[in-house]
């Protein structure tokens, strides 16, 4: 094989073979590689496939390759000469002709060296292809003409230059033959040569015109090339009169909407689309061209910049209903909650296309943390696909995600979410990104808000394409929404539109812009709206009259007033906000009124012994690991006695029923197969092979689907990505995990502002479970803590008045979510189980212990699985048996979690009798009937404390304190009774960072609670 020689000098010596190269087969493979390669990519594995190719020619015929070919090869194969100086320079060829990334390829001519056509043809071929890579640097994509193409402060790529190929103005009439590498298209629409003047304004325009394209970073060459065909064709688009009214009338709509609100509310913020009307007409034609090619459901996330405007001319939410929440006098009857401002909120409908099929779009409603919702659609998106039987497919459902370009080049959870594209679990067949694109964020400039030349930059890790637009030519912008719809329905990939325009006002309509921006906002007052710019453009050719166009926008406007005055009478419903509304289950306003039974989720012995078996038994030719054979025999003998079950089998069993019953099962996040403490194993892996096998994949042939999978190390996007998918139907129990709970804090806006409050602001449904790894082991500061004080923090239970009778029994109806921390296998079976057997759904924040996955205190028997349901709390069982009876018991403890095993091996050790637990396995919404009539039944306390293992501003003390007060108020002794602290002292840091100091502070606290 080949000595290696220096990246230099390979690259220097294949630049001029490829230049030199005389015979017909020697230039069919130059145009190949120059058809196939960047250039600035001259040494990828690719050109190595071409050096061989040479190699193994020269072989057979020494002559059928270039002499300095030769000469390089033969010394290569002399272990006399050194690799670095087998090269041998070619004759020189073209004076002062510098070739790609400034590597020179002659400085001279020698005599008959080259046949002057074939050198023309190649230096042609490499200015095409320059246009390729570069044009986009060229092109008029800013309607202000101060950024990208249009910024003359930066020069013309010097590959799009004649100078740089050697050519003068007197080669420009020289004619060229067309051809593999030149507007191929061209040739076989029946030209078969053009001039070099005729070559370049082809390339411009097809290039470096109204839009520019980023495509030659992908390394598919089959997805290159099909770009290619679509794009260097002699007239990428040529609308008929048809087409182009239905593009003027769309743009009519979505400017007049603009300028109706500005009318009508001219002291409102409404963030609107005015120097970006064209994407309205632009998404309209991504979706009709998407269902002609078989999408079913849109699924539409966006900030609020332009939001009012898309729910009115896309999704065809009543503009009656938009301008009564202007008018503000009017709110749904039956609403309860918050409610959010207009340009947050989402909704979902039915609406007809040009092709006569409907789509079901959805808008997810979405807080003011700009690209928070982008995870929330993809899995929205994916659970569709799932409900329609459509993953392997992909063609049913789409997401379309609207950014600002400051939030794309800046959010890191755009990266986040756009990293799922890929990925077996979390895909959805090609995302279409639109990027916003006003050239401000707020009041920053792009030089200070992002560190590369353009927003979508970023875009090009998933090798997607990206298309930039001028936003005030709506014919190419047409053209490049449905070039992308054609992209994603072939390749179900990625694709990112950019739409360069500008923002008519301030951040809203009553900020003064000029503040900062003084000089762009100069030039926005001198620019033409994009309907302007249109109209005169139709006008001019002919296709319309002033006054068809005229008497078409009088109509618009005409139904925008009839909508205004219809909009005082008009009764909002809360439905019409909702981004899924769960047809056929009860709403919140039909359960308002209804006192719930109590669903049972207890499970049939038999059911349970069966699922056992399933759950600990794999394949007869599945080799699975030998310690693993172990624990999995293990959790099928503890089933099958009925004793013993832990914490791991306690879940698989509660996944396992809910199949069973027809509930979707999906558990998601980053190592939840084999679980980050190697407690789950729900995935087996073949020792011998690359197989795998998932049990609860096997409990019955009419079993829903259970999956598991193993995210990527996110925690925004994934957390994001499961409400998201939550929110598509009720029957479908969806858990996300955290590798260790402190990590679910970088999710933390997902937590606030959907799962906290989606309900409250967008009567938004979801029963999401995020199962949370807590408690103090003495492994360091860092995964120790879920933060569990923080979901308490925004738990919306009054802890100043004992409910009602009735509050009672609507304490989960009436909370935002659920927080609970079990201590046995069997309340977790059934908190999981509870999730789907109620007749409505809240979140659930579940905190499970490291420690109790395997400790000897928590496991339950059988029987608390097939009797029973979730205890709220969990009273001493020693009492009669290691500690005395209840009416000699002075103290009780009250606590959470596994800080119970501390505790029972210190009363242990002290020998102690009249000291209590009481456990509090659901903290909200908060068991005050429970634990008052717990309290009741202790006759003579002295002391009640709360114990917890955290700090004192951590953990839930803070939460509890005032609640238990509360409830020692309704208690028939111990009114005037307060409850006494045991636990560490107020820290900044979560945890202690040594197992030495871990241990001293718990000791202090023990000894606090025990009263030593």
């Amino acid at each position: 094989m080949l000595r290696a020689i220096s990246r230099s000098t390979q690259r220097s010596l294949l630049k001029r073979s490829l230049l030199e190269t005389a015979s017909a087969k020697r230039a069919a493979i130059s145009c190949r590689w120059f058809a196939t390669n960047s250039s600035d990519n001259f040494l990828s594995t690719t050109n190595a496939t071409y050096i061989d190719e040479m190699y193994q020619a020269w072989q057979k015929d020494p002559k059928s390759v270039h002499v300095s070919w030769d000469a390089y090869f033969k010394n290569m194969g002399n272990p006399n000469i050194p690799a670095t100086s087998a090269f041998v320079a070619p004759p020189n060829l073209v004076p002062g002709f510098t070739g790609p990334q400034g590597v020179s390829i002659g400085t001279g001519l020698a005599s008959g060296a080259l046949d002057q056509g074939i050198l023309t043809h190649l230096k042609v071929q490499l200015l095409c292809r320059a246009y390729q890579v570069r044009g986009h640097q060229k092109a008029h994509i800013d309607p202000l003409q101060i950024s990208f193409g249009d910024d003359k402060s930066k020069p013309i790529p010097r590959e799009l230059t004649l100078e740089h190929y050697g050519f003068t103005e007197r080669d420009l009439d020289q004619e060229i033959t067309l051809g593999p590498g030149i507007l191929p298209r061209f040739a076989r629409d029946g030209r078969k040569t053009m001039t070099l003047r005729e070559i370049i304004a082809a390339m411009e325009k097809l290039y470096c015109s109204s839009y520019g394209i980023e495509y030659i970073h992908i390394p598919s060459r089959n997805q290159c090339d099909w770009l290619r065909e679509r794009i260097e064709i002699p007239q990428p688009y040529n609308y008929t009169i048809d087409q182009k009214r239905q593009i003027l009338d769309r743009l009519t709509w979505a400017t007049s909407f603009e300028s109706f609100l500005s009318t009508k509310f001219p002291n409102d913020k409404r963030f609107g689309l005015e120097g970006l009307e064209g994407v309205v007409p632009g998404i309209k034609t991504l979706i009709d061209r998407s269902v002609e090619l078989g999408v079913e459901d849109v699924v539409l996330g966006m900030a609020h910049r332009g939001r009012l405007n898309v729910l009115s001319n896309v999704v065809r939410k009543p503009n009656e209903s938009i301008f009564s929440e202007f008018q503000g006098s009017n709110a749904p009857e039956e609403y309860e909650g918050s409610g959010d401002v207009k340009y947050h909120l989402g909704m979902n409908y039915q609406r007809p296309t040009t092709s006569g099929k409907y789509v079901n779009l959805s808008l997810v409603a979405n807080p003011s943390h700009l690209e928070a919702q982008d995870p929330v659609v993809l899995g929205r998106t994916r659970a569709i696909m799932f409900s329609k039987n459509d993953l392997q497919k992909a063609k049913k459902a789409m997401g379309v995600l609207l950014h600002g370009d400051a939030a794309f080049a800046a959010q890191g959870v755009v990266y986040e979410t756009m990293g799922f594209a890929h990925l077996p679990d979390y895909s959805t067949g090609g995302t279409i990104h639109v990027i916003t694109n006003n050239q401000i964020g707020f009041t920053t400039d792009p030089r200070v808000a992002r560190s590369t030349p353009y927003p979508s930059d970023i875009a090009k890790a998933i090798d997607a394409p990206i298309f930039h637009v001028n936003a005030n030519d709506v014919e190419a912008l047409t053209f490049i929404f449905n070039l992308a719809a054609e992209w994603r329905a072939t390749f179900h990939t990625d694709a990112i539109i950019d739409v360069v325009g500008w923002r008519k006002h301030g951040h809203n309509e009553t900020d003064q812009p000029s503040f900062t921006q003084p000089l762009m906002y100069q030039k926005i007052a001198k620019q033409k709206s994009v309907i302007d710019v249109y109209t005169e453009k139709l006008i001019s050719e002919g296709s319309f009259t002033k006054q068809d166009i005229d008497e078409h926008k009088k109509w618009v406007w005409n139904l925008f007033e009839e909508a205004f005055e219809k909009a005082k009478d008009y009764k909002p419903t809360s439905r019409e906000w909702l981004t899924a509304a769960w047809e056929g289950f009860k709403s919140p306003k039909e359960l308002a009124t209804e006192i719930l039974p109590h669903e049972p989720t207890n499970v049939d012995e038999k059911i349970l012994k069966d699922l056992g078996k399933t759950i600990s038994s794999w394949p007869a030719d599945f080799e699975v690991h030998k310690n693993l054979k172990r624990i999995l025999t293990n959790r099928g003998k503890s089933i099958d006695k009925g004793e013993g079950i832990d914490w791991s089998t306690g879940e698989a069993l509660a996944f396992g029923s809910l199949a069973l019953e027809g509930y979707h099962v999906r558990v998601s996040g980053e190592d939840v197969e084999r679980g980050t403490f190697s407690q789950r194993h729900a995935v087996l892996h073949d020792q011998k092979s690359e197989r795998t096998y998932t049990p609860l994949q096997h409990v019955g042939e009419k079993q829903a689907n259970f999956t598991i999978c193993n995210s990527s190390l996110s925690e925004y996007g994934c957390m994001g990505f499961e409400y998201g998918y939550s929110l598509t139907s009720p029957d479908y129990l969806v858990m996300w995990e955290a590798q260790f709970g402190d990590f679910a804090n970088t999710a933390q806006v997902i937590i606030d502002q959907f799962i906290a409050g989606g309900e409250a602001k967008w009567k938004q449904r979801s029963g999401l479970v995020l199962s949370l790894p807590h408690g103090y082991d003495g492994q360091g500061p860092e995964h120790s803590s879920g933060r569990i004080e923080r979901f308490l923090q925004l738990a919306n239970e009054d802890p100043r008045y004992f409910p009602s009778e009735e509050k009672l029994n609507r304490q989960h109806q009436d909370c935002n979510f659920q927080v609970v921390y079990p201590t046995t296998p069997a309340n977790l079976f059934h908190i999981l189980r509870r999730q789907q057997h109620r007749q409505f759904r809240k979140p659930l924040a579940l905190f499970f212990s490291k420690q109790l996955l395997r400790h000897p205190l928590a496991r339950s028997n059988l029987e608390e699985f097939t009797n029973g349901s979730f205890q709220w709390i969990i009273e001493d069982v020693e009492h009669g048996k290691a500690i005395a009876p209840k009416e000699e018991t002075k103290r009780l403890v009250l606590l959470s979690g596994q800080v119970y095993t501390a505790l029972h091996k210190k009363r242990e050790t002290l020998g102690d009798k009249t000291t209590a637990f009481l456990k509090i396995e659901q903290l909200h919404p908060f068991p005050f009937a429970q634990v008052r009539d717990a309290l009741n039944s202790y006759p003579n306390l002295e002391d009640i404390v709360f114990c917890q293992e955290e700090p004192l501003n951590m953990g839930p003390y803070a939460y509890a304190a005032p609640r238990l007060n509360t409830t020692l108020k309704e208690t028939e002794k111990y009114k005037d009774h307060t409850v006494r602290f045991a636990g560490r002292n107020p820290s900044g840091a979560v945890a202690a960072g040594s197992k030495a100091l871990h241990n001293a502070e718990e000791e202090a606290f023990l000894k606090v609670v025990f009263g030593q």
